[in-house]
C-alpha cells in the first residue's frame, strides 16, 4: 500500500513515501519557503545503503504549487519512485490539535474537515496549515484516501483528574478549555517502540521530547495518563523560545504594570523566552559552545532546563506508581549526551542507575544508557513520527478492509 505522508505548515511541506507494511521510506523530502522568492525543494530517494538527493530552487505562490512539484520529483524519469499519482493509495496527514473529537486516526471526510476548522482558533499556527494540505491534497491525489492523524489522539486517554483545570465547569463545558498534549504521535511511537524492547507489555514509562519544541508524558500500560503541555504547546518543560510552566501572575504583571497588550505577551512567552530567552539561542549546540567558553547565562539556562525535567520525573513517577523506563528522543533527546546526563543525575533512589560511558556512544536504533542491572531501563529511543502516521494510516485502512471482507464473505454465506 503507497502511504504519502504530509505535514503541512505555514510555509513548509515534509513529505515521505512508505509503501506499507515495510517501515523505510522510499523517499522524502521537505518544501522550505512557500509563498517566498527562491523557494526550497530537498528530495530524497533513498537506495537501501545510500541516498540520491535532488534540490530545486525555484519560486512557489502556494501549498498547490509546492505539491505539485513535489509530484514531478515522485514520478520522475530519472529518479521517480512511481510513474503516476493515481499509484498513491493513502495521503496520511498530521493534524495538530482533534480536541475531545478526534482520539483516534479518521479517514477524512467533509464532517471531519469541517470538525477541524472548527479547531482553528485552539491551534491558530497549526490547524488552517494542516487544513490547507488535506484540502491541497485532495485536488492533486484524486484516488486517494485523505487519512488525518491527530497529535492529540494519544493524550485523550488521560483521566479527568489530569486533564481538568481548577476553573470553573462552565469553561471546560461550553469552551473546552482543558489540558490536551501535544507530540501525541511521537510519544506513542516511541512508547510502543519502548514496550516492544522491554517485553513487558503493562510497563510504566516516562517519554521525554526533547526538539525545539518539549514535552513529556506519563505512560501507563501504552496508554498515555498525563503529559506535560495543555490547552496548547506553552506549558510544562522550558522549550527552544518557549518558557513553559510560569505563574500566571506574570501575566498580570506584564499587563497591567508594563503595559503589554495580549499579542506582546504572546510573543514574549513562545518567541522570545525558554532557552532563546535566557542566553540568545534557541539550538542547543549553540548553547553548549557558549558553555564552553565560560557563558554564566548559558550554564544556568542548561541547569533550568535538566531541572524542570527531573521535577517532572518525580512528578510523573508518582502518577505511575512506579517506573520501569526513562525514554529520551527527538533531536535534542537523542543527540545531546550532557543534557541526558544533567537530568539523570542523583536520581538513584528511583532506581535510574546512568552509565555515564554508554551515554556518549552514538548509535543508531534503541539503546541502553542505564548500568546492567539497573531497576530503571534508562532508554534512547529515536522517533519517527512519519512512519508513525503511516502505521496508523495502514493500520485503519487494513482493519476497515478486512471487516468489509468478513461482512461480504457472511452475506455471501447466508449467516
Amino acid at each position: 500500500m503507497n502511504i504519502f505522508v504530509v505535514n503541512s505548515g505555514s510555509s513548509s511541506i515534509k513529505y515521505q513515501l512508505f509503501r506499507m507494511p515495510f517501515n523505510q521510506p522510499v523517499c522524502s523530502g521537505l518544501v522550505e519557503r512557500i509563498g517566498l522568492e527562491n523557494s526550497v525543494i530537498t528530495h530524497k530517494v533513498h537506495l537501501g545503503d545510500h541516498e540520491e538527493v535532488k534540490q530545486l530552487i525555484l519560486d512557489l505562490p502556494d501549498h498547490e504549487a509546492g505539491l505539485h512539484e513535489v509530484v514531478q520529483l515522485l514520478t520522475d524519469s530519472k529518479i521517480g519512485v512511481i510513474q503516476d499519482p493515481a499509484e498513491i493509495e493513502v495521503v496520511g496527514h498530521r493534524v495538530v490539535h482533534g480536541g475531545e473529537s478526534f482520539a483516534a486516526t479518521t479517514v477524512v471526510t467533509q464532517e471531519v474537515k469541517a470538525e477541524i476548522k472548527k479547531l482553528f482558533p485552539l491551534a491558530p499556527l497549526h490547524n488552517p496549515s494542516n487544513y490547507m494540505g488535506i484540502e491541497v491534497a485532495e485536488h492533486i491525489f484524486t484516488n486517494a484516501k485523505q487519512v488525518a492523524v491527530f497529535d492529540t489522539a494519544f493524550h485523550q486517554t488521560m483521566p479527568e483528574k489530569a486533564f481538568r483545570y481548577a476553573i470553573p465547569n462552565s469553561y471546560y463545558t461550553d469552551q473546552g478549555i482543558r489540558a490536551y498534549g501535544f507530540h501525541g504521535t511521537s510519544h506513542k511511537y516511541v512508547s510502543e517502540q519502548a514496550l516492544e524492547y522491554l517485553d513487558k507489555p503493562d510497563a510504566k514509562i516516562i517519554t521525554i521530547h526533547l526538539g525545539n519544541g518539549c514535552s513529556m508524558a506519563a505512560v501507563d500500560a501504552g496508554k498515555s495518563v498525563d503529559t506535560s503541555m495543555g490547552f496548547g504547546p506553552l506549558s510544562g518543560l522550558i522549550m527552544g523560545t518557549r518558557s513553559g510552566d510560569i505563574d500566571p501572575s506574570v501575566i498580570f504583571h506584564l499587563v497591567n504594570q508594563l503595559g503589554y497588550d495580549p499579542d506582546q505577551v504572546n510573543t514574549l512567552l513562545n518567541k522570545r523566552s525558554g532557552m532563546q530567552g535566557l542566553t540568545g539561542f534557541s539550538d542547543m549546540r549553540d548553547i553548549i559552545k557558549a558553555m564552553d567558553e565560560g557563558d554564566k547565562n548559558a550554564s544556568l539556562a542548561y541547569d533550568l532546563y535538566a531541572y524542570r525535567i527531573k521535577k517532572y520525573i518525580g512528578a510523573y513517577a508518582a502518577v505511575l506508581n512506579g517506573l520501569d523506563a526513562l525514554i529520551f528522543t527527538a533531536g535534542v533527546g537523542e543527540n545531546d549526551a550532557i543534557i541526558r546526563e544533567r537530568i539523570c543525575q542523583q536520581m538513584e533512589f528511583l532506581g535510574i542507575q546512568f552509565d555515564l560511558e554508554k551515554n556518549k556512544i552514538r548509535a543508531k536504533g534503541i539503546r541502553e544508557i542505564n548500568i546492567a542491572g539497573s531497576p530503571v531501563k534508562v532508554l534512547v529511543v529515536p522517533t519517527n513520527e512519519e512512519q508513525e502516521i503511516a502505521r496508523q494510516c495502514y493500520q485503519l485502512l487494513h482493519v476497515q478492509a478486512a471487516s468489509v471482507a468478513e461482512n461480504t464473505s457472511t452475506h455471501a454465506s447466508g449467516y
